[in-house]
C-alpha cells in the first residue's frame, strides 16, 4: 500500500508537470496501429554494480503497467519458464526470438530494459542515489518498436560515509534505492507526452 500511494504521489507530480512542459507530443501511430494488449516483461539487463538490481527492477513495472491497462504476464513465471528451459540471465533472455517468446508466451509484445545506474553512493557527509534507465516495447510480430523512453533519478541523502557504517543507516539506504527505483519506473511509463499511451483495459471515463 506504501508503494502504491508513492507512485501515484509521483504520477500526480509528474502529471502536473507535464502540463506546463513544452516537449513536443511523440508520433505514436506505429503503437496505435499495433495497439498491444498484453505485454512480457524480460528481467532488466544490468550494468550497474548492484547485483540485485535486475529483479528489484523487474518487481517494480507490473503494477504501473497494469495501471495504464496492460494484461502483464507475471513476472515470477515467465522466470522459471524461462530458466527451466536453460534460459538463466537477463542477456540470454533478451537474445530470444521474438517469434519463439511470442510463441511460448502468446504476447503482442516484449518489453526490454537495460539498467545503467541502480544504488548509493557514498561521500565523507553526504550520500547519493541514483537510477537510471531505458527500455523498448517491441512488436511480437513485426519485430517494430513501438515504443522506447528512459528515466534518470539522482536524491540525496543525509547519511556519509562514517554514518554507512551503521548497519540500521545501510538499510534505510536500500530502502530509499527502492523509492527511487519506484520513481524512476513511475517516470518512464507515466511522464506525459513520452510515457507509454493507456491500453484497452484502461478505466474509461465517463462523459
Amino acid at each position: 500500500m506504501k508503494s502504491f500511494h508513492l507512485v501515484g504521489s509521483v504520477l500526480l507530480i509528474l502529471l502536473a508537470a507535464a502540463g506546463c512542459s513544452t516537449v513536443a507530443p511523440r508520433d505514436m501511430s506505429l503503437f496505435f496501429e499495433h495497439q498491444p494488449m498484453s505485454v512480457l516483461v524480460l528481467p532488466p539487463i544490468n550494468h550497474s554494480s548492484d547485483v540485485d538490481a535486475s529483479y528489484d527492477m523487474l518487481a517494480m513495472c507490473t503494477q504501473p503497467l497494469c495501471e495504464l491497462g496492460y494484461y502483464v504476464y507475471p513476472v515470477a513465471v515467465v522466470d522459471r519458464v524461462m530458466k527451466e528451459n536453460g534460459v538463466t540471465i537477463p542477456d540470454e533472455m533478451h537474445g530470444l526470438p521474438l517469434d519463439k517468446l511470442g510463441d511460448v508466451f502468446g504476447a503482442d509484445a516484449v518489453l526490454y530494459m537495460v539498467i545503467e545506474r541502480y544504488g548509493s553512493k557514498y561521500l565523507v557527509f553526504a550520500s547519493q542515489v541514483e537510477v537510471a534507465v531505458r527500455a523498448s516495447l517491441v512488436d511480437v510480430r513485426t519485430g517494430q518498436t513501438l515504443w522506447d523512453g528512459s528515466a534518470h533519478r539522482v536524491e540525496s541523502g543525509s547519511s556519509g560515509l562514517i554514518e554507512a557504517l551503521v548497519e540500521q543507516v545501510l538499510n534505510q539506504l536500500t530502502d530509499q534505492v527502492h523509492q527511487v527505483g519506484r520513481m524512476a519506473v513511475a517516470e518512464l511509463f507515466y511522464s506525459g507526452p513520452t510515457g507509454i499511451p493507456v491500453g484497452h483495459r484502461f478505466p474509461k471515463t465517463e462523459p
